[in-house]
């Protein structure tokens, strides 16, 4: 990258514009006020992945919808804001999704639910 691209990039980010090489984003906002930030894409790769993951084994259906949805939040969450404090870290986000309470995991999947509905409406979501 060149002395002039990298001054672009950073007028771009000085002047509010998205960088053009990521994917859009949404946010989600829980009863709380904590945000969840959620990517607006998926690759091919990733969707055949997250097919099999949600298939998982016929003996442990439930383990594969539990598998299916951590999946899904590890390739989706891009920042989660809880009680102000910023997470944007992927193993932060996991250990914090994988510590989250009952109704934290509840509102999680929920989102999860109507992002991929609004997103990606070829996918089952968890």
């Amino acid at each position: 990258m060149g002395r002039r691209s990298r001054q672009r990039t950073r007028e771009a980010a000085a002047a509010g514009a998205e960088d053009p090489g990521r994917a859009p984003s949404s946010s989600y906002l829980d009863p709380a006020g904590d945000e969840l930030v959620l990517r607006g894409s998926l690759t091919a790769s990733t969707r055949r992945q997250y097919a099999e993951v949600r298939a998982g084994s016929p003996l442990s259906r439930e383990d594969a919808w539990q598998r299916a949805a951590e999946y899904l939040f590890e390739r989706l969450a891009v920042r989660w804001t809880i009680a102000g404090l910023p997470l944007s870290d992927q193993r932060e986000l996991l250990a914090r999704y994988r510590a989250a309470s009952r109704a934290e995991r509840d509102w999680v999947r929920a989102t999860l639910r109507e992002h991929c509905a609004q997103h990606f409406p070829e996918l089952p979501a968890p």
